[in-house]
């Protein structure tokens, strides 16, 4: 039986989603759930994450496919208020990045990259990870292939994966990875409120993971950390911390909101509850398989 009155108003319940979501600021995050009721629920994210609490799990790896292949087109940063976000493009092979594997069922198909960013007296990650808060978190975010959009599929408990990515500020200008510094040279030329900027370089999507070890990752059950905060995410954070320059830091902290001030775009850690934070680590995979170094 079909409803066709009823489903096609929720479909345009469903694109007006993205627009109202857009409407929030970061001066009382606290208050997002009188909005945005998914706010207030019970497996929010982010989240204190303790090595010692985590569940130790036999998983296979992921698979980042395609993640090391170039893009076939050129990144375009945008300022839009809330963080500096892009799109990622299909590769020069035709086909967009994607991961599956470790605990996921499905295959999630990369939609776009975003950051998160602290000031000169405040950290900038959103998960904090044994203990720290770090200085940028970068967000990958993926869809699950099954559901058309990312507007239908954050309706769905397995409608989102999203790749973290931790960073800590170093005293050397020697830090260098490809793809995230060019990143890095665009961000003043998107300073101000919805400008865009393009990299005018190709990139892989795999460059932006520096040198992390991709098989060393903790993952739980979580929200989206900004309005309408649906519960629909796996979690992936990388046990590994990348080095930003002090030189390429502060290019993140002078990013102009709608107002024309800098801003924090760090939700603050919500209650895990019983949610399990399960931890794969190689080593531990060496083992059970009786390999021997």
């Amino acid at each position: 039986m079909s409803f066709p009155v009823f489903g096609s108003l929720y479909q345009r319940l469903l694109f007006l989603l993205p627009l109202a979501a857009d409407h929030f600021t970061y001066d009382e995050p606290e208050k997002w759930h009188t909005q945005f009721p998914q706010c207030g629920g019970s497996k929010q994210s982010p989240i204190v994450i303790s090595t010692p609490k985590a569940v130790d799990i036999l998983i296979p790896p992921l698979e980042f496919g395609l993640y090391d292949t170039p893009l076939s087109k050129t990144i375009n940063l945008h300022n839009n208020g809330h963080t500096v976000e892009f799109k990622i493009p299909a590769t020069i092979s035709g086909d967009k990045p994607y991961i599956r594997g470790g605990l996921l069922d499905d295959v999630y198909e990369v939609e776009q990259v975003h950051f998160h960013w602290g000031s000169p007296t405040s950290k900038g990650s959103e998960h904090v990870l044994n203990g720290h808060r770090y200085d940028i978190e970068m967000h990958i975010v993926h869809r699950n292939t099954k559901y058309p959009s990312v507007e239908i599929a954050r309706q769905f408990e397995d409608g989102i994966a999203v790749v973290a990515v931790l960073f800590k500020v170093v005293k050397s200008e020697n830090v260098f990875y490809p793809g995230l510094n060019v990143i890095y040279n665009r961000l003043q030329n998107v300073h101000t409120f919805n400008t865009t900027s393009d990299t005018m370089y190709l990139i892989s999507l795999g460059s932006l993971l520096g040198n992390i070890n991709r098989e060393d990752f903790y993952t739980y059950q979580g929200s989206l950390t900004t309005p309408p905060c649906s519960e629909a995410v796996s979690w992936i954070i990388f046990s590994d911390v990348l080095p930003i320059s002090y030189r390429e830091l502060p290019k993140f902290w002078n990013i102009l909101n709608e107002k024309g001030n800098t801003f924090v775009n760090v939700r603050p850690v919500q209650y895990k509850g019983f949610r399990k934070v399960f931890h794969r680590k190689p080593l531990i995979q060496f083992k059970y398989l009786g390999w021997r170094k």
